[in-house]
């Protein structure tokens, strides 16, 4: 009778001892190379240290402000809005001085606005510093200015040298002398103005290289803001006063009229209350100062991610020279 051959039942895998060996040859690339990823470390950190010393140090200035309701009195306007609803007899009566939140974020960040701020204060060498001759009181030409030009003129540059020309028939424009739309956007990289909806405050920030100036753009804003609107109330102010003393003859009703003298009223001292400006459309919660501390460049920072980043890369070439070396041995 045959023997039943005998079935030995074996381990189906052993994975143990094969990934300690495993990651044995991987330590042993590791130390073979060790040189060259210590090398490469090297030479990343201090490339990352030498160009982190040339970088400009920004400065962060900022401003919070809450908008003036109608229930606060900001200008009379809620004794205005009161007989506003009243009085329905005579329309389009509008209530300056009471602006939302919203409101006021759209005008910060208008075009207009921030025009009449770059005209008003002359921020044109302010903002360009870099490409203004203070002594010659001119714009440096290109072969002048070098290469002391910040990156991101220099990408301006490009960016305008590929962009489509200016329409037939326009003025020609020097590529030297920045214009309004050169400093809109310069104004749209550095200066963040937020909405906290909760606290119904509005935070308005500025970075630049320079502290004091930093807090002197965020007060541009603010006086600008208060300028814009408070001549803007007065202008709706005297509108609505021309049209309510036009209505007076119009109507021989006792109470109408007495009522129409109490809306005139109100737009006289709401004119008076867009005179004095002070907290008119809203209140300085916390003003600018100008800051004691950069915000970046953060070179501890930097540092420690190039180190990190060198040594992920060193590793992966010296995995790839020894695969390399390997495959040329087999050959």
């Amino acid at each position: 009778m045959a023997e039943q051959p005998k079935t030995t039942t074996e381990p189906a895998c052993e994975e143990g001892p094969e990934d300690g060996i495993d990651l044995l040859d991987y330590w042993r690339v590791i130390w073979k190379r060790r040189r060259v990823i210590g090398w490469i470390a090297i030479a990343a950190v201090l490339a990352t240290l030498v160009i982190s010393l040339f970088m400009t140090n920004i400065y962060r200035a900022k401003a919070v402000i809450m908008p003036v309701t109608t229930k606060d009195g900001g200008g009379g306007g809620a004794g205005l809005a009161a007989l506003a609803q009243q009085f329905t007899g005579i329309p389009g009566i509008s209530v300056p001085g009471s602006a939302s939140a919203s409101e006021i974020m759209s005008l910060l960040k208008s075009n207009i606005l921030r025009e009449k701020m770059i005209e008003q204060y002359k921020l044109m060498p302010v903002l360009f510093y870099k490409r203004w001759d203070p002594k010659r009181q001119t714009w440096k030409k290109s072969a002048e200015a070098g290469f002391s030009q910040s990156l991101q003129d220099y990408a301006s540059r490009i960016e305008k040298a590929f962009a489509p020309g200016p329409p037939q028939g326009g003025p020609h424009r020097d590529p030297d002398v920045p214009d309004t739309w050169d400093a809109l956007r310069l104004l749209d990289d550095n200066v963040r103005i937020n909405q906290d909806v909760k606290q119904n405050t509005i935070t308005i920030t500025a970075d630049f290289h320079d502290p004091a100036v930093a807090a002197k753009i965020v007060e541009y804003y603010l006086v600008t803001l208060t300028d814009y609107m408070s001549s803007e109330a007065k202008r709706v102010a005297r509108t609505n006063r021309q049209y309510l003393e036009e209505q007076l003859g119009s109507t021989s009703d006792p109470i109408i009229k007495q009522k129409t003298y109490n809306m005139i009223a109100q737009q006289i001292e709401t004119g008076m209350m867009a005179e004095v400006k002070e907290n008119f459309a809203f209140k300085i919660i916390d003003p600018p100062l100008a800051p004691d501390k950069k915000i970046k460049p953060k070179r501890l920072q930097m540092v420690a991610l190039s180190l990190a980043a060198s040594l992920f890369a060193g590793i992966l070439l010296a995995f790839i020279m020894e695969y390399v070396e390997r495959t040329r041995s087999r050959k």
